[in-house]
């Protein structure tokens, strides 16, 4: 079951698009759910660029924290009106540090939800999709910037490679699976190997057995990589949702991210569900 939510809201003045996705998403599933806006120490400028002038960062703060309201403003606005239970937080934290910070409170909620990277160059918001991913045991979905639909679940494609990671992912998607008209695990494969659809078929047996309409698909890449085939797969099925493992591992506390998750993460058009 999926009874409380923790929604990363976007300090930006252009604003999180996951807002209407989690929040549409708690009031489905009656979940509780927790909104952070995160205010940035502007005192991390100091250390970066050298001596800043304390009006300067008197002023980045002001705006740090007036962004950060407006999201919270925005956020409490629609959970009211949908009628769910919501908590808006105000924490304040360092650039260098925001990843840890939320993944370490995405670890006391079922379900984390954040909003895609919009630019390569936004190396906070990535830091937070990866907390979560990898430090917080708990199941992520990553909004892409181009959504503008409610939780939709009438097709959910599963990714499956028979790994640790995307069995973990099944597991923790079960509760918006089962809400699913149609589930179709996804196979991908340049060759049709003797063993490979014997082991979709295992894992649509065992989905099935869950009392899920399931449908088992295998496709080819051929000249274009893994991710691009799924989210062209993707695309072409109407997916509502995908579910796949995040791979990738840490170096000292340094995320590296594996060349599918990666990839996906950049593309998606539709929402993913990751665990790692």
């Amino acid at each position: 079951m999926i009874k409380d939510i923790v929604l990363n809201l976007s300090a930006k003045k252009s604003g999180s698009r996951a807002i209407e996705y989690a929040v549409s998403m708690a009031s489905t599933l009656e979940a509780h759910i927790a909104g952070i806006a995160f205010v940035y120490d502007p005192f991390d400028l100091v250390s970066h660029l050298g001596y800043i002038a304390t009006d300067v960062v008197q002023e980045q703060w002001r705006d740090y924290k007036a962004e950060a309201q407006a999201a919270l403003d925005r956020f409490s606005q629609l959970a009211s009106r949908a009628g769910v239970s919501a908590e808006p937080m105000m924490l304040r934290a360092s650039f260098a540090s925001v990843g840890d910070r939320f993944g370490e409170i995405a670890r006391r909620f079922d379900l984390s939800v954040v909003d895609q990277v919009n630019s390569e160059s936004n190396t906070t918001e990535g830091a937070i999709i990866e907390g979560a991913l990898f430090d917080s045991g708990r199941p992520v979905i990553i909004v892409p910037y181009v959504h503008r639909a409610p939780l939709k679940l009438d097709r959910v494609m599963i990714s499956w490679d028979g790994s640790r990671p995307a069995t973990r992912a099944i597991a923790d998607s079960m509760p918006l699976l089962k809400r699913a008209e149609h589930v179709e695990v996804v196979i991908v494969g340049n060759e049709r190997g003797k063993q490979d659809e014997v082991e979709g078929a295992d894992i649509g047996r065992h989905l099935a057995r869950h009392g899920l309409n399931i449908g088992v698909q295998r496709i080819s890449h051929d000249k274009i990589d893994i991710a691009d085939a799924l989210l062209s797969h993707a695309a072409d099925s109407n997916a509502d949702l995908i579910v796949m493992g995040g791979y990738g591992h840490s170096r000292l506390r340094e995320f590296v991210l594996g060349g599918v998750t990666q990839s996906t993460l950049h593309s998606m058009t539709a929402p993913v569900l990751m665990s790692h």
